[in-house]
């Protein structure tokens, strides 16, 4: 993982930058943050265009196309470790209003009520806005 920003109350935004981070954060927080970081990083492998037609060289700048292209997946952990809240922005973290962010607690659970400054801090990061409306997928009244 990559640090990112800090958040109040000792938190800390994390990226998340491997298959094997991925896997961690949903079982630890019981959803399936895995499967979307699969699907994205295997969207984005398959944009990659090599510039070499050596076959050794196929692969270089591979890793770096994929960072650029891929959403990104964050980790909000408290000052223990313990994982907090999930979020995929858009790639870069740049604004964009076709993509959907999305931002989730412990077993897709809305994390605004007890996170809310967190991911003010994480907006505010990035310059981007990310309203409970837009980024939490479930409606639980």
């Amino acid at each position: 993982m990559r640090y990112v920003c800090d958040a109040p109350g000792n938190k800390t935004w994390f990226r998340i930058e491997n298959e094997g981070e991925a896997v961690a954060e949903s079982e630890a927080m019981h959803h399936a943050v895995e499967k979307y970081f699969r699907k994205e990083h295997d969207k984005a492998a398959q944009s990659f265009r090599p510039v070499s037609n050596v076959y050794f060289e196929q692969e270089i700048g591979l890793k770096a196309h994929i960072q650029r292209e891929m959403p990104l997946f964050l980790t909000l952990r408290d000052m223990d470790g313990t994982p907090l809240a999930t979020a995929m922005l858009p790639p870069n973290g740049h604004d964009d209003r076709s993509f959907r962010p999305i931002i989730v607690g412990t077993g897709n659970a809305d994390p605004y009520p007890d996170q809310g400054d967190a991911i003010r801090a994480l907006a505010q990061h990035y310059g981007i806005t990310l309203e409970r409306a837009r980024c939490y997928p479930y409606r639980r009244d």
